[in-house]
């Protein structure tokens, strides 16, 4: 093994914290992978990982040598796309994370013409409203909304997606339609909250020029977006969320939108990647790809 493919290995198990996992996204043998660390550190001079039998974590040599070799990989991959074929055909696999909603509204819908236009990238897409680790899951880049609290992650904003107070013609039925947000204190809202219970979320309203959160009282909570919507369509309470999401209730009946004569600021929504990651090829192919889906979508982005 060279020694650029090295760094690579080693970079690879630091971040995922194994050699059987580092190995296999390498397409490597474990004991290609264990023989190749071995002579690295054998050539060094010092030890860069301690192993035990459930977890492989850096020494302290070990962590300021991946700290430069990210550095040195980030360019040679910067410089190797500039003057190969590769930034023109990027190949190879590259590991989405996407919130359910993007996934099946927005992107999926369209990933057919990203084949089209890059044949040679492969993807492997997981799903979901929690958060992941992407280092640590060997992610390559995720689409989320709101904005981001990891400073790790290097963030491009592809839109702000307009949003909706809701209900079911049910639940409006029973409990009165509100005409002003002062009068949502007298309403019963579907609560939703961070996959780690550290977060609830309010509703956000614009009131004489001023943005105000508004906490209604919940009987019922959820993390996910789609029982979310499911807990309203059946009278459950009051939603707000980005208008994509409920368009076709809205279309239908189902779900009748209140207070649109007061603004609601908008959810932004960016494409994430770990600094390490934001000159490869195929990360660079899918964010600007993604980013022209989001502008036909919603519009011009917001500058962020």
């Amino acid at each position: 093994m060279d020694r650029f493919e090295a760094l690579r290995l080693f970079t690879r198990i630091v971040e995922l914290g194994s050699f059987t996992r580092a190995a296999a996204v390498l397409d490597l043998p474990k004991a290609t992978a264990t023989h190749a660390i071995k002579e690295l550190e054998a050539r060094l001079g010092v030890r860069l990982l301690e192993r035990t039998t459930r977890q492989v974590r850096p020494t302290l040599d070990g962590r300021a040598y991946y700290e430069r070799c990210v550095h040195v990989l980030a360019e040679l991959d910067d410089a190797d796309s500039a003057l190969t074929a590769t930034a023109r055909d990027p190949h190879g696999m590259l590991r989405l994370d996407l919130h359910g909603t993007h996934a099946t509204g927005i992107i999926l819908p369209r990933i057919d013409e990203f084949r089209a236009r890059y044949p040679r990238i492969e993807l492997e897409i997981s799903s979901g409203d929690r958060l992941v680790d992407l280092v640590g899951e060997g992610i390559d880049c995720v689409v989320r909304s709101g904005v981001p609290r990891d400073s790790s992650l290097v963030g491009k904003r592809l839109a702000v997606m307009p949003e909706v107070v809701c209900a079911s013609p049910d639940y409006l039925q029973r409990l009165g339609t509100p005409r002003h947000p002062d009068e949502l204190s007298a309403h019963q809202a579907v609560g939703f909250f961070a996959s780690n219970r550290d977060l609830r979320y309010p509703f956000e309203l614009t009131v004489d020029g001023q943005l105000r959160e508004y906490r209604l009282n919940a009987w019922i909570s959820v993390n996910d977006a789609a029982c979310y919507v499911a807990a309203a369509l059946r009278g459950c309470g009051l939603i707000q969320l980005p208008r994509h999401g409920v368009e076709r209730y809205l279309d239908d009946g189902r779900l009748i939108e209140v207070l649109s004569e007061y603004a609601s600021p908008g959810v932004p929504v960016s494409v994430l990647y770990p600094q390490h990651r934001q000159l490869s090829p195929r990360v660079r192919a899918f964010v600007d790809w993604v980013a022209e889906v989001f502008v036909d979508k919603f519009g011009v982005m917001a500058v962020g």
